[in-house]
Parts: C-alpha cells; sequence; structure tokens
C-alpha cells in the first residue's frame, strides 16, 4: 500500500522516468539533421530534473513507501552532482557524436534511465531499492559502451562490462539473500537495528564481504578493477567520461547506505576490508598509471588511485569520513570532465587523440586548450592550492583522525609517484614538438563546447573560494 505522499517524495524519479520516455517517442519522429532537438530537449529534462530535487528539499529526511525509498541531503548532493556530470556529457559530446555519426537519440535517453538508476541507488532505503537502482544504472551503461556498433573494441569493452558487471551484481545478490537470511529483513534499518544481536553473527559476515566485493566493483578498485581500463578504452569518449565520473558518485551513495545505513554495527569488520582495497588501489593504481602510453587507459588507472584515496575517508565510519567522501566524489568528479572534455574537443573522425603522444606541441596549436588540460592536471595531481588539493588533505585528514595513520602515509607516498605521470602530460604538451606525421591538433569550433568546457576548467579554480561552503553542505547532509 502506498499513498500520495510517497508519490510527491518521489516526483523527481518519477518526473525523469516520463521525461526519457517522451524523448524516446520525440525522436522517433524526427529525421537524422533534426537530431539537435532531441539534444536540447534532454538538457531542458535534466534541469527540470535539477530544479525539482532542489526545490523539493526539506530540511529533514523523508522517506516513501514504508521506507524503501529515502530522501535526505546525501540524495540531493549527489543527484544534482550526477545530472549536472550527465548535461556537460551531453554538451560537450554533441561535436564527437556528430563526426561520427553516432547522434542518435537512444544515447540521450539511455543516459538519462541510468541517471534514474542512480537516482534510486542514492536513495534506497532498502536492499530491494537497492539492487533495482544498480540494475537500472548498469544495463543502460551496458548498452551505452556499445554505442559504436562498427567499432571491435567498443564491443569487447562492452561484452567485458557486462560479463563482469553481471558477476557482481550476481556476488552483491547472494550477499544481500545471506544478510536476509541472518536477520530476517531486507529495510536497511532493520538490518542495522538487529545486526549486533543476530543469533547467526557469522552468516551476517559472510554476507557483507560479498557486498562489500560488490561496492569494491562499482568502484573499481584492486582487486576488483580489471574491467576498468578496457572499458575506459574501448567505450566511446563521451561513454569513458560518463562512466569515470557518475559510477564513482552512484557508488559513494551505495557504500554509505548499506555499510553505514545497514551494517554499520559491523564496523569494525569493514572498514579494515576497505583499508585494505584502498592501499592496493592507491599502489597498483598509479605504479601502473607510469607505464601507460594510451591517454585513456592512463587515465582509468589514475582512477584507480583516486577511489583508493576515496576509501580512505570511507575507513573512517563517522560524519567526518562520509563528508570528506562526498566532498571528494564530488570534486573528483568535475575534474574528470575537463581532463576527457579536451579530449572529445581535439579528436575528429579517425583521429580520437587517445594516446598521450597525440598532446604533443598542443600549446602551440591550442594554448586555451592545454591551458585546461594542465589545469585538470594539476587538479587531479593534487598540487596546492587547486581544488583537488583541498580534496585530498580532507580525505588524509579523515583517514587520520580514523586511526589509519600507516594508510595516510602509503597515500601521501602514492600521491608524489602519482606526480610523475600527470606531470608528463603537462610536459608533452608545453616542451615537446610534434611527432612527425602525426595529426594535427585542432580544437573543435564549437562554440558551445568551448564555452561549457571553459567554465567548467575555471570553475576549479573558482571553487578553491567555496571549498569551505561546499564542504559545509557536505557536512550537513551528514547531520555534522
Amino acid at each position: 500500500m502506498f499513498s500520495l505522499n510517497d508519490l510527491l517524495v518521489m516526483v523527481p524519479e518519477l518526473y525523469l522516468t516520463a521525461a526519457a520516455c517522451l524523448v524516446l517517442l520525440f525522436d522517433v519522429f524526427l529525421k537524422d539533421d533534426q537530431r539537435d532537438a532531441t539534444h536540447w530537449l534532454a538538457i531542458i529534462v535534466m534541469l527540470g530534473a535539477i530544479f525539482l530535487v532542489i526545490h523539493g528539499q526539506t530540511p529533514e529526511t523523508v522517506t516513501a513507501f514504508g521506507g524503501m525509498f529515502v530522501r535526505d541531503h546525501m540524495a540531493e548532493i549527489l543527484k544534482v552532482t550526477v545530472m549536472v556530470a550527465t548535461i556537460l556529457m551531453f554538451v560537450i559530446a554533441r561535436p564527437w557524436l556528430k563526426d561520427r555519426q553516432l547522434f542518435i537519440g537512444e544515447f540521450y535517453s539511455l543516459a538519462i534511465f541510468s541517471v534514474i538508476g542512480v537516482m534510486l541507488l542514492v536513495s534506497a532505503g532498502s536492499l530491494i531499492t537497492v539492487y533495482l537502482g544498480l540494475e537500472l544504472f548498469a544495463l543502460p551503461a551496458y548498452a551505452l559502451v556499445a554505442l559504436n556498433r562498427e567499432s571491435k573494441l567498443s564491443s569487447e569493452a562492452a561484452i567485458k562490462f557486462f560479463v563482469l558487471g553481471a558477476l557482481a551484481s550476481g556476488l552483491m545478490l547472494f550477499g544481500m539473500s545471506l544478510i536476509y537470511g541472518a536477520t530476517g529483513t531486507l529495510a536497511l534499518d532493520r538490518i542495522f537495528a538487529v545486526a549486533g544481536t543476530t543469533p547467526h553473527p557469522h552468516l551476517l559476515q559472510l554476507g557483507l564481504v560479498f557486498l562489500v566485493v560488490g561496492i569494491g566493483f562499482e568502484f573499481g578498485v584492486v582487486p576488483f578493477h580489471m574491467w576498468l581500463p578496457d572499458v575506459y578504452e574501448g567505450a566511446p569518449t563521451p561513454i569513458t567520461m560518463y562512466i569515470s565520473t557518475v559510477p564513482k558518485l552512484a557508488a559513494v551513495g551505495l557504500a554509505y547506505r548499506l555499510l553505514e545505513g545497514g551494517l554499520g554495527p559491523l564496523a569494525a569488520d569493514w572498514r579494515v576490508m576497505l583499508a585494505i582495497m584502498a592501499a592496493l588501489s592507491l599502489i597498483v593504481g598509479n605504479v601502473v598509471a607510469i607505464a601507460q602510453k594510451n591517454l585513456k587507459r592512463m587515465l582509468a588507472y589514475s582512477t584507480i588511485s583516486h577511489m583508493g584515496f576515496l576509501f580512505l575517508a570511507l575507513s573512517n565510519p563517522t560524519a567526518e569520513g562520509y563528508s570528506a567522501a562526498l566532498f571528494y566524489a564530488v570534486c573528483f568528479a568535475l575534474m574528470e570532465t575537463v581532463a576527457f572534455g579536451v579530449i572529445l574537443a581535439l579528436g575528429r573522425k579517425g583521429f580520437e587523440c587517445d594516446m598521450i603522444d597525440d598532446l604533443k606541441g598542443l600549446n602551440r596549436r591550442s594554448p586555451w586548450f592545454a591551458g585546461m588540460m594542465a589545469l585538470a592536471m594539476f587538479s587531479l595531481a593534487g598540487i596546492p592550492p587547486l581544488w583537488g588539493f583541498m580534496a585530498k588533505v580532507l580525505v588524509l585528514k579523515a583517514a587520520i583522525d580514523g586511526g589509519m595513520l600507516w594508510l595516510a602515509i602509503v597515500a601521501i607516498i602514492c600521491a608524489i609517484i602519482g606526480l610523475f605521470y600527470y606531470l608528463r602530460i603537462v610536459k608533452v604538451m608545453y616542451f615537446d614538438a610534434p611527432v612527425e606525421g602525426a595529426e594535427p591538433l585542432q580544437a573543435k569550433p564549437d562554440f558551445v563546447l568551448r564555452a561549457v568546457l571553459s567554465i567548467n576548467a575555471l570553475g576549479l579554480i573558482v571553487m578553491i573560494g567555496f571549498s569551505g561552503t561546499l564542504f559545509e553542505w557536505c557536512r550537513a547532509a551528514f547531520g555534522v
């Protein structure tokens, strides 16, 4: 049984579901040369959803459908950031898609349906809602990776993504069944209440292990990272941008709902597992990234190392730790959109600009785009006083406050190692001559792309002054 109030709580999700169907139906009646209408309609739909999320935000936490859906500040911040990242992808990807005859309505409708899955996931109050949101997010993502059907690399990446994603979903579902068997409930708040008194503690701990494996896959942390480099390299670059940002934001909400909201009494167990995965991700991600010649694969291993940093904060199961993790995820998403946005702007049909050597001499030909890429690299490296530095300081502080000094030391050492491959990109752009016979680098003349990407890049500087305000919002999301 449900009431009208339940539907009102879920207005943004219901609106976006209806709007996604409208976009899909609207596109059917358009000719190829009218596809711009679908593009702008999808952006308007996303802006409307952002308005509904912000306008409907309440000071207190509200639930719907018997607690299966939770609407709170943490969910609102993640939902808005996910939709902003998706809009950036729509705008920046448009010239790239047109060049390759991939400017089709399915791109927009699949992305919107995937966003709906993320919105359900970060608002989950039950294991059922968690799994529903996870699958609704993942299934469109598999199709998006295979969007370029003429590319064998994209098809291979999609198959790997699907097979490993299905395996992770199965493991997570098995873990959920074990937790249900140990607690007798699927509601996360009820699981939290009985987790410390269950007569089957070992069954509950075994279920926890499977859940952590599923969370590790969503984040792409070691040893569950094997899909990430291949999918980053093989997927169309706009989809790589999407996968590098949105799933990471969704995974923060997933980890908080499952680990804190459901299995908080077992924090002594799962925080150690997260700490070990964080250390392995920091080491493997930074060391292997040095050896990469493909720019997208390098950014994939960079992402693995950044997820290690994010796990630093999650290994401190307090409001301060979760606030730092949320801040880091938002910061990382906006930095990644700049890096992949420059790659998209420089590529064209027959030339993807996905090798590090392709950036040689970029400053001589497109100094503005070289500057934006350098800004993204410096911020990802955590060089002060850029936004990425603030994010790293907060997660290191969270780890130290949580008694994980050894993990913070590992993170600092790995951050120094990571400077090498980030600064190598800057060196290639500013100090190396272009490879003889290489494709000439010319940024796309699309004005909207240039404007949005420039605003996003300059935002990495502007947000330095608003870091305190954003972090206070993140702390307020967890009641601090």
